[in-house]
């Protein structure tokens, strides 16, 4: 459990409690774009700006890493249905690309979606600082309920007027003061938070950590080198288009994609082209088509690895990064077995993984040749 710094003007313990009731996943997207911009030096926000936040802020979670955000959710759908009308919208897109689409939109479908978002969260957040609001005092007309919150001075924000998407608070000075000298601690317990809240929703998800923000590029220069020693010796066909490798269009794909895994392990890392990865994508290649393939591929480094003392060598340095559970290396790695023996060990570890990665929402992917 983390704490958040006392603060002998603010009720921080109010602060602590923000989560406390969260059935939706609004509050935490809420409450990130609001600190994310007072860090950026603004204090009096629209509507508008922080939805179009929290829509971008969600965006890869959605369309990357396929995570569940709540039963029935909004902001998930409103993420779907913008990735709907705009195909050409990659799931990496840049934050910056995405927020000037919303800004500019005139979509009345996501406008209206938009809206629906802010119908509750701006006013409930601010719930365990205003305990004299309670039951159907929530439900009165919006313009009084603002007057109710405005008039405690415990808040953490006060809204201007009534207006929609373009309603407006200003974040009080002290919260100001507040976020921006903890704002490591204050943007840790919410990751924390968030973490718990998203975890629980996506229950056989890994790496829900690595999951809250962009993409990050993959450094696998070693596990390249290791390859590219490998098809200087003996050459090497990628599994997808039966391409004969060559160092300079090597590429390292993880076989379930990184996007579910979240891990760079190499029981999950073979050698394609730069082409073929890119064609793959974030999709699972299919089973049927392409174990069969991996599997032989890496027990033809496996027992390269047995019969040169530089391709071990490689291989060990590798293996101190990406391989961190001892008795999968042992089991794949570290006694002389044959094929069929190799291949069941390797698929004992990928295929649960596989299998949870579809059920999420992963599709699968098979080559053709004009995707090259």
């Amino acid at each position: 459990m983390m704490n958040l710094p006392y603060s002998e003007e603010l009720h921080i313990e109010n602060l602590s409690r923000l989560f406390d009731n969260t059935s939706e996943c609004y509050k935490f997207f809420w409450f990130k774009a609001i600190v994310e911009k007072v860090i950026a030096g603004e204090n009096e926000i629209s509507f508008e700006e922080l939805v179009d936040d929290m829509i971008a802020s969600a965006w890869y979670m959605v369309t990357e890493f396929h995570l569940n955000l709540g039963p029935k959710d909004t902001l998930e759908s409103v993420v779907k249905l913008i990735k709907d009308k705009n195909p050409h919208f990659k799931s990496s897109i840049k934050k910056s690309e995405l927020l000037a689409y919303l800004s500019e939109t005139k979509d009345k479908e996501i406008i209206s979606k938009k809206r629906t978002l802010i119908l509750n969260v701006p006013y409930r957040l601010q719930a365990p600082f205003v305990p004299e609001i309670k039951g159907k005092v929530w439900d009165v007309p919006k313009d009084v309920l603002i007057e109710n919150i405005n008039r405690s001075n415990r808040i953490m924000y006060y809204f201007l007027g009534i207006n929609g998407l373009s309603t407006k608070i200003v974040v009080k000075d002290e919260w100001v003061d507040y976020f921006i000298k903890n704002q490591e601690i204050v943007k840790g317990w919410l990751e924390y938070n968030m973490i718990l809240y998203i975890q629980k929703r996506n229950p056989s998800v890994p790496g829900i950590a690595d999951k809250l923000y962009p993409p990050q590029e993959r450094k696998l220069e070693d596990i390249k080198k290791y390859w590219k020693l490998i098809l200087t010796i003996e050459p090497v066909k990628e599994i997808y288009g039966k391409n004969t490798l060559t160092a300079k269009d090597i590429s390292i794909d993880h076989f379930v994609p990184w996007s579910y895994v979240a891990h760079d392990e190499m029981w999950n890392l073979n050698p394609t082209t730069k082409s073929i990865n890119s064609a793959k994508s974030n999709n699972l290649p299919d089973w049927d088509i392409y174990f069969k393939r991996l599997a032989k591929l890496e027990y033809k480094a496996y027992q390269m690895m047995w019969k040169y003392d530089l391709v071990r060598k490689e291989f060990e340095k590798c293996a101190k990064k990406h391989i961190n559970d001892d008795k999968i290396k042992y089991r794949i790695y570290e006694s002389k077995i044959g094929f069929e023996q190799f291949e069941r060990e390797l698929e004992s570890v990928i295929l649960p993984v596989y299998k949870s990665a579809l059920n999420c929402g992963f599709g699968t992917w098979e080559y053709k040749k004009m995707d090259d």
